[in-house]
């Protein structure tokens, strides 16, 4: 089985909360982006998080959004075995060092794991050295609560990013 290779982490020294998802999809990695499955949630709830358009801009235009808003994205697996995009198939996974990455971002005030996969795997790596939000899953697998559900969830993200005038 081939191993599957996550992303470079989205960041600069501005960002305030750092989403970390557990590895990418299969269609995500298809075409190298973060959360490109069109059926993913991520850039619909983040539009209501950030109240700014996200889904209708060019990806690098997505990133550049959240960068300027203080949001940064990575993974905690850097690799993994997987077949499909299932986190309940991930095998023998590889962690990236978030520890190393969050000594890095000087205004960081919460990560937030995107689904049950990050926030178990992340917890471990990320400790007690900072806030942490367990968020439900942006995926499409993720059946169990609906958008607005998700969307309550996630707006609590407001809490630590600055206001737009600040």
């Amino acid at each position: 089985m081939t191993r599957k290779a996550g992303f470079p982490a989205i960041v600069d020294a501005n960002i305030r909360v750092l989403i970390l998802g557990s590895l990418p999809g299969e269609a995500s990695l298809a075409v190298q982006q973060y959360y490109g499955n069109p059926r993913n949630a991520f850039w619909r709830l983040m539009e209501g998080v950030l109240d700014t358009p996200l889904v209708r801009l060019t990806y690098e235009d997505r990133l550049a959004a959240l960068l300027s808003r203080g949001v940064g994205l990575w993974d905690v697996i850097a690799q993994a075995e997987r077949p499909g995009s299932l986190d309940a198939a991930i095998r023998d996974p590889a962690a990236n060092d978030l520890a190393a990455l969050i000594d890095t971002l000087p205004n960081l005030r919460a990560v937030a794991f995107n689904g049950g996969t990050a926030a178990k795997l992340g917890g471990r790596l990320v400790g007690e050295r900072i806030a942490t939000l367990a968020l439900p899953s942006s995926s499409p697998a993720h059946a169990a609560r609906s958008f607005a559900q998700k969307a309550e969830l996630w707006n609590g993200l407001r809490a630590f990013l600055p206001t737009r005038a600040g």
